[in-house]
C-alpha cells in the first residue's frame, strides 16, 4: 500500500484534474456541476489517501471511481440536461421567443479540460449521452471514450462484467437512435476553415452566404428558449428577423469550446460599443456539406464562465 503525506498526495492527484472534469461534464453536462463534483472527488480521496492500495488499481482508475460514484450520486433525482432539439416538437422561425423551465446541456471551455478528446467533448456527443440512463452514460464512457476494460470498469462501479457488457450493448444501440451520425465531424483544420467562412457571412450580414454554408438537414436552436427548427430556408428567417432586430453592425471573438472552436458574437449599440449577445457553437459535416447544427447561448452564467468581455471598443 502507497502512503501519500499531504504535499504528496496533492502533487500526485493533481495531475487527472482536467481529464477528472470531461469526465465528469459528459456525465452531467454542465460545467458547475462538473466541477463541484470533481472537488469533491478530491476530498473524498484526500480523507480516503491511507485506504488506497495500488497494487489493486492504479491512481488514475482509483480517482475514477471515486468520481464516477461521486457523478452517480449527484444525478440522482436530475432530469437529464437536452438541448432543445432533443426536447420538443420544432418550431416555426417566426414564432415568439418561449422559455424553457429545464437545466439545458452547457458548453465547456476547452481550456478547463485541455487533454481530453475532442470528439468526446462535441455538443451533440454530450447531448446524445442524455438519452442513457446515469449508469448506461457512466458505462459507455469509461469503455468507449477512456478506453477502460470491462473489468476495470465493473471494479469503478462495483458491478460484475456481465452486467457491464449488458449496459454497453443497450448504451450503444441508445447511441445510434441518437443520430450518432451528427457526432462526427471534419478535422479541425477543416472545421476552422468553415468556422472562418461563417463568421464571415455572419459579420457582413450576408443571409444568402450563411444559407450557401448550411447542410440540407441543418438544425439551429438557442437555449434557453425551447425554440428550434431545420433547414436553410427556415435559418434565413431566422437571421433575416436576427438583422432587423439588432441591425447589421457585428463583430465576433474566436473561443475555445467542447474542444474545437466556436465564436462570441458583439453587437453595436448606441454608445458606440459591441456589446455581449450569444455564443455560437457550430457543428459541421464530415463529408462537407456545411453547418448541421448551431446551438447558440445566451445565458449571462454561460457566457461568464468563458470569460467573455461585456462590451468590446470598435
Amino acid at each position: 500500500m502507497t502512503t501519500y503525506d499531504d504535499p504528496g498526495f496533492a502533487a500526485a492527484v493533481e495531475p487527472f484534474r482536467g481529464e477528472l472534469t470531461a469526465h465528469c461534464y459528459r456525465m452531467l453536462g454542465s460545467v458547475q456541476d462538473a466541477e463541484d463534483v470533481v472537488q469533491e472527488t478530491y476530498l473524498r480521496a484526500w480523507r480516503a489517501r491511507d485506504q488506497y492500495d495500488e497494487q489493486r488499481a492504479s491512481l488514475r482508475t482509483w480517482l475514477y471511481r471515486i468520481a464516477t460514484n461521486a457523478g452517480l450520486t449527484a444525478l440522482r433525482g436530475r432530469g437529464r440536461r437536452p438541448l432543445p432539439s432533443g426536447l420538443v416538437p420544432e418550431t416555426d422561425p417566426r414564432s415568439p421567443f418561449e422559455l424553457g423551465e429545464v437545466p439545458w446541456l452547457q458548453p465547456i471551455p476547452s481550456a478547463r479540460v485541455p487533454d481530453a478528446d475532442p470528439a468526446s467533448l462535441r455538443l451533440a456527443f454530450v447531448a446524445a449521452l442524455q438519452h442513457l440512463s446515469p449508469r448506461q452514460r457512466a458505462v459507455l464512457v469509461l469503455r468507449d471514450v477512456l478506453d477502460f476494460s470491462a473489468a476495470e470498469t465493473a471494479d469503478v462501479l462495483d458491478t460484475t462484467v456481465v452486467s457491464v457488457n449488458s449496459a454497453l450493448l443497450r448504451a450503444r444501440s441508445a447511441m445510434s437512435r441518437a443520430d450518432a451520425d451528427r457526432t462526427r465531424e471534419p478535422d479541425e483544420a477543416e472545421r476552422r476553415v468553415w468556422i472562418d467562412r461563417y463568421t464571415a457571412a455572419f459579420v457582413a450580414a450576408d443571409v444568402e452566404a450563411l444559407k450557401r454554408l448550411l447542410a440540407a438537414d441543418v438544425v439551429m436552436e438557442m437555449p434557453p428558449m425551447t425554440n428550434w427548427f431545420t433547414g436553410p430556408e427556415k435559418y434565413g428567417v431566422f437571421m433575416d428577423w436576427v438583422y432587423t432586430a439588432n441591425g447589421t453592425d457585428w463583430r465576433t471573438l474566436p473561443v475555445e469550446v467542447n474542444g474545437g472552436r466556436g465564436f462570441a458574437a458583439y453587437v453595436r449599440k448606441d454608445d458606440g460599443r459591441y456589446h455581449r449577445h450569444t455564443l455560437q457553437v457550430l457543428a459541421f459535416s464530415p463529408t462537407g456539406e456545411g453547418v448541421t447544427r448551431n446551438s447558440v447561448f445566451v445565458e449571462a452564467d454561460v457566457l461568464d464562465a468563458f470569460g467573455l468581455p461585456s462590451t468590446v471598443a470598435r
